[in-house]
């Protein structure tokens, strides 16, 4: 139904008048679920809030007044009493890992630890458990001990099994010598492009490999079954709906973990909507010739729309790309993992494959690059293509992501990760133009808000949280870091909404509650107020007009 014809049906509801041959018009069709008297935000300009939903074969039919809405409710119609609860649009987490997220629910979660010495102990107690097995974990974060340094040489070398260890960002790698054998790396072995084997004074590799570095390791470990892949996505997929989320973008996942998405979603396995990047590294060739999936109506489960390239490292690990050397590093600043012309390549294979391009930039000159990069191409502004994180960015750079319709996903929880050490790294200056969310705006950018999870924690409310106060859970500081940045609740929902729905091409069917747009809905415990973002729960999450986690 368009959404004309459904205003004209809502319009006749209370009675309309006989045709011109004295018949009455057909009565509506009674509604799959309805929800009643609560407070539905609907990112709808035509009407803010409503107080219920009335939703048939998975789309909005009504949205209005608890009148209206209950016209529509019949013999098998599902009714959900909202009684004061809030409804937004279904949330969308824009940039985050999925697959990773599996990945990571199996293995050793080494967040928190206070120190290497805690993280050792840890993979000690897990190699005593399995024998000969590799032991992989993520989390670690040096910058939580009181030795605010990378993991030195030997501490895991007494643990005979491989041991691959993830640093929280995932751009940092700490191995045992288990591991250093098995990938065959020496003092002899040179970094490779992008990428960095962290040495001790006399040159023997200490077992930190950032950035690209990683790969010489992780090609090591033993690869996954069809089987195993399957029960990663489902468990992190119910992980993101208990957290309120109908809907991810997956970014820069390989050919094994696509054919189990396709397999899911034809089985209609999947309880939320994945977009889904492919992971540019292994494709940059293949962009021109292979070609993307469509969506026309918005209601598929699975759609590999676009490719994920990395322009530079992390912040954390002090390999993002900066124009001036790391305050607290001053002779670094940073690694390239893909440089300019590499960048521009792969953005005139994404022009001619038709494929969105996403690439993850850190830092200014990171970013810097991109921007050159997709100019240099000639990226018209109708393709959308993005870029993801843009934590530091340069005074004159941020209008150049609104004259070419470049989207700025970022992820509001890394500045409240961030905020302890990220001036340190980059100086009082620099750090105005990071985490910039209102400047962003303010330039009139496409902002696309997500987690990157595993890397934060999945619950979107914690990045509503984050935009809306840029305060950590406990309140601090109180005020905000850097305030002038904050966003308002309806601005900071809007990213997760209809702005992640643009960034997925989906806007014209998702982001908003209104009729003939996809049911996709998430139902809070109670009213959504800024000041209380942190006490809300998430009381159910309706993708297609299927409730998937709650009743």
């Amino acid at each position: 139904m368009t959404r004309t014809l459904a205003l004209a049906v809502i319009a006749c509801l209370g009675g309309c008048a006989t045709t011109s041959t004295g018949t009455q018009p057909p009565k509506p069709r009674p509604a799959d679920l309805v929800l009643v008297g609560g407070t539905v935000i609907t990112m709808d300009p035509l009407r803010p809030r409503a107080d219920g939903v009335a939703i048939l074969d998975g789309h909005v039919e009504v949205v209005g007044g608890d009148a209206e809405v209950r016209r529509r409710i019949g013999p098998k119609t599902r009714v959900v009493e909202l009684a004061g609860r809030s409804v937004s649009p279904g949330l969308v987490d824009a940039h985050c890992h999925l697959y990773g997220l599996g990945i990571a629910l199996e293995s050793l979660d080494l967040r928190h630890l206070a120190s290497s010495a805690e993280v050792a102990a840890k993979v000690r107690a897990a190699a005593a458990r399995a024998p000969g097995e590799w032991i992989v974990g993520r989390g670690w974060d040096q910058n939580l001990w009181e030795v605010k340094e990378f993991p030195g040489r030997g501490l895991m070398d007494d643990v005979p099994n491989p041991v691959a260890l993830r640093r929280v960002d995932g751009h940092s790698l700490w191995v045992n010598a288990a591991a250093l054998k098995a990938a065959g790396i020496t003092a002899a072995t040179r970094d490779p492009q992008g990428g960095r084997i962290v040495r001790d004074a006399g040159g023997q590799p200490t077992g930190v490999l950032v950035d690209a570095a990683m790969a010489l390791v992780d090609d090591k470990v033993p690869a996954p079954d069809a089987g195993i892949i399957r029960r990663r996505i489902l468990a992190a997929a119910r992980a993101a709906t208990a957290a309120g989320l109908t809907a991810v973008h997956d970014m820069g996942i390989e050919d094994d973990v696509i054919a189990v998405y396709r397999q899911l979603a034809a089985e209609k396995a999947l309880p939320l909507r994945v977009y889904a990047m492919l992971a540019g590294r292994h494709h940059a060739a293949e962009l021109a010739t292979r070609h993307p999936d469509r969506d026309p109506d918005g209601t598929a489960l699975f759609v590999l729309g676009g490719a994920k390239f990395y322009a530079d490292g992390s912040l954390g690990s002090r390999s993002a790309a900066l124009l001036a050397p790391y305050d607290d590093d001053p002779k670094n600043e940073g690694i390239i993992i893909t440089d300019e012309s590499a960048l521009v390549a792969a953005a005139r294979g994404a022009l001619a494959g038709g494929w969105q391009l996403a690439v993850h930039a850190i830092g200014d000159r990171g970013n810097r690059n991109v921007l050159d990069a997709y100019r240099d191409a000639g990226v018209p502004p109708a393709r959308r293509f993005r870029i993801e994180h843009a934590q530091v960015v340069a005074p004159a750079d941020f209008v150049r992501f609104a004259a070419g319709g470049i989207i700025a996903s970022m992820q509001p929880t890394h500045a409240t990760s961030d905020m302890p050490w990220a001036e340190a790294r980059i100086g009082a200056e620099r750090i105005k133009g990071a985490y910039a969310w209102r400047t962003m705006l303010k330039n009139g950018v496409h902002l696309a808000f997500g987690s990157d999870f595993p890397v934060e924690e999945v619950p979107p409310l914690n990045g509503l949280w984050a935009a809306v106060t840029r305060e950590d859970k406990d309140g601090k500081p109180s005020g905000g870091w850097h305030p002038e940045e904050r966003l308002t609740l309806d601005e900071a929902l809007r990213g997760y909404t209809v702005e992640a729905a643009y960034a997925a091409f989906q806007e014209a069917h998702r982001g908003r509650i209104a009729p003939g747009f996809v049911a996709d809905l998430t139902v809070y415990d109670r009213g959504l107020l800024a000041d209380h973002l942190l006490d809300v729960k998430i009381a159910m999450t309706i993708v297609g007009g299927r409730i998937v986690y709650g009743d």
